[in-house]
């Protein structure tokens, strides 16, 4: 299908996909602990701005 390059295109697809995958997990993983310190934050009483809390979305 790729001829003489195949391995070298199948290797570069799945090394993209693979850091990909890592910088999601990576945001994911983050975001999560922004919302817990943000929720710690306010359960010791400081006020944001915005005057959401950090449960909403």
């Amino acid at each position: 299908m790729f001829g003489k390059y195949a391995d070298f295109i199948v290797s570069s697809y799945a090394a993209t996909a693979i850091v990909v995958l890592l910088l999601i997990g990576w945001v994911v993983l983050d975001y999560r602990k922004q919302k817990a310190r943000l929720r710690d934050l306010e359960a010791g009483g400081a006020v944001r701005r915005s005057g959401r809390s950090a449960t909403d979305h």
